[in-house]
């Protein structure tokens, strides 16, 4: 996929794949930089991670990485042809953190259909968030990764009756109960997923995960309020980064 067909894919979908974006070789400096951070976070988190973890956050913080490693990740958020794909959709926009998901230890631990959405607002408020601002993941596989599965168009659209109650699991339901319009993106090393945080949709495990996501947003106060200045570069990283990305 081009970068100029972005936008319309994205207007439709709320996702978009771009295969073959980065070089392998181009990510290995990060996944090392990765993997040093979900060692050292896994030793601070060890039963949360080995009870129910899939994810962690705040990579670009300082509690684990040195500033060259933080500057690193810096870069990447502002990667110039990666910008120029998100700017399809935010064209001004501001880099809130990251993410990064990995296999939970037990096997067995289901996954789950969510907004993200659905972690601060009420269901009203969902709904209108729907309409805006937008919040984004960009997400980069540091292996050969299955994916998450989305409901296409649900960044825009309001769950169906069966998608609202798998989804907040009511009336017997349960959040990992496949879905109809359910589809399946799997990603290779390389592969660049853009997508809609509002969407629905729902992490693939397996093959020892390691996703790296950068979270960009609007500039609006309903999404900045969640930027977090230690997630942020230091004035001193500021002149060999895109400056405008940063509150």
């Amino acid at each position: 996929m081009t970068i100029k067909s972005v936008a319309a894919t994205y207007r439709e979908f709320g996702v978009v794949k771009l295969d073959g974006f980065f070089e392998p070789s181009e990510l290995v400096a990060i996944k090392h930089v990765v993997e040093q951070f979900h060692q050292l976070w896994c030793a601070d988190n060890q039963e949360f991670y080995s009870t129910r973890a899939i994810n962690s956050s705040g990579l670009t913080s300082g509690q684990y990485l040195t500033n060259k490693q933080r500057l690193l990740l810096f870069q990447l958020v502002c990667h110039r042809q990666l910008l120029s794909a998100v700017k399809q959709v935010i064209p001004q926009p501001l880099f809130v953190g990251t993410q990064l998901f990995f296999d939970p230890v037990n096997p067995k631990q289901p996954n789950y259909w969510h907004r993200d959405s659905q972690y601060d607002l009420s269901i009203e408020d969902q709904k209108l968030a729907l309409e805006g601002p937008e919040p984004l993941h960009v997400r980069i596989p540091l292996t050969a990764d299955p994916g998450i599965e989305v409901i296409p168009g649900s960044h825009k659209a309001w769950d169906s009756n069966e998608e609202l109650q798998v989804r907040l699991e009511l009336n017997g339901h349960n959040n990992s109960e496949d879905l109809p319009n359910g589809l399946e993106i799997p990603l290779q090393l390389g592969d660049t997923l853009i997508f809609s945080a509002n969407m629905i949709h729902r992490g693939l495990y397996g093959n020892n995960r390691l996703v790296l996501d950068l979270l960009y947003c609007q500039r609006d106060t309903q999404l900045t309020k969640f930027i977090q200045v230690p997630h942020q570069p230091s004035a001193q990283m500021l002149p060999y980064l895109d400056r405008d990305l940063f509150l």
